[in-house]
């Protein structure tokens, strides 16, 4: 049994258990811990190399990288809140006096290790494997959706230009720069089945098919997704299109039309859960790198870790 020093103690003994140690708990005991760290493990460095200081266990980096996501903290302000806040420590399994804390350089090598061998979408892979085989994932439709993650458009920096992988996009009557997360969710459910990012100037139709499972029998999306071709093509193949319609220059939506749509957004709406606790929850409102792969890696992460929030109560029980 390990020994906990005074100041461990003494937060033991307190009377409020605040929100974060709740959810800390609650995650802590619904991610799957093991499939994750078997994703990464063939890639991580082994304890005790020669050559190089001692590996931190990869249990203990890949609970720091989810507090990364959980909190949005850069590399140097993880290793601050693993110094400053109890909670996390103790989620981290570290005890100040006995543990070495990791700095920003060794949580740094630790994300690139991940963007370098794309484990971000083996994470999310293993994650939905994880809620497939416990059936909080299941299969029958998808709904199909984008958000817009803005990146700073400044170009006070080293090149002096803004990020020239990211793009602008028009929405209503506001201009956004940045890049799109594009994900397909299971319609029953409202967990993330697939995922994508892009450039914030592609269209959402253009990688919808890459978001539809080959066995659904039923497809819901908004306004943007309208297609008439693939209405047809849909119903040829008995799927259901269940994608709003969208007036025609000059004509107004029938009555059926609109109460058709009011029905097909009860069910789309489930969509929009995930990107409020991506948004919302998790404060991922802006892209922090620079480059569509390193933004993409994190946010193939921060699907899994949206499933897993919104699954927990299912997950806890099982």
């Amino acid at each position: 049994m390990s020994q906990l020093s005074f100041s461990s103690l003494d937060l033991a003994a307190k009377k409020k258990t605040t929100k974060r140690e709740v959810f800390l708990g609650e995650m802590a005991a619904v991610v799957p811990w093991s499939s994750l760290e078997a994703v990464i493990d063939p890639f991580y460095p082994k304890m005790g190399r020669q050559g190089g200081r001692r590996a931190f266990p990869l249990t203990v980096m890949l609970r720091i990288y989810c507090l990364q996501q959980w909190y949005q903290l850069p590399d140097p302000g993880a290793e601050e809140a693993l110094y400053d806040i109890h909670s996390m420590r103790a989620f981290a399994g570290l005890e100040l006096g006995r543990d070495a804390i990791p700095d920003e350089t060794t949580i740094l090598n630790f994300r690139h290790l991940l963007e370098r061998h794309d484990l971000t979408k083996a994470i999310f892979a293993a994650v939905k494997e994880h809620l497939e085989a416990r059936g909080t994932l299941l299969r029958g439709g998808t709904i199909v959706d984008a958000t817009l993650i803005s990146a700073s458009p400044s170009t006070k920096n080293k090149e002096r230009q803004r990020d020239p992988e990211m793009r602008q996009s028009k929405k209503g009557n506001q201009w956004y720069f940045g890049m799109k997360a594009h994900i397909g969710v299971d319609a029953t459910s409202g967990l993330v089945h697939t995922a994508g990012v892009t450039a914030g100037s592609v269209h959402d139709a253009k990688v919808m098919d890459n978001l539809i499972r080959e066995d659904d029998r039923a497809v819901y999306g908004d306004r943007a997704y309208a297609s008439e071709r693939k209405k047809r093509a849909a119903r040829r193949a008995g799927v259901v299109w269940a994608v709003k319609e969208k007036a025609k220059p000059g004509k107004a939506l029938t009555r059926y039309m609109r109460a058709k749509n009011r029905r097909f957004g009860k069910v789309r709406a489930k969509v929009e859960h995930v990107f409020r606790v991506m948004k919302c929850q998790f404060g991922y409102r802006k892209v922090r790198y620079r480059g569509i792969k390193k933004n993409g890696a994190q946010v193939f992460t921060l699907l899994a870790l949206a499933n897993i929030y919104l699954a927990r109560r299912k997950l806890a029980a099982a």
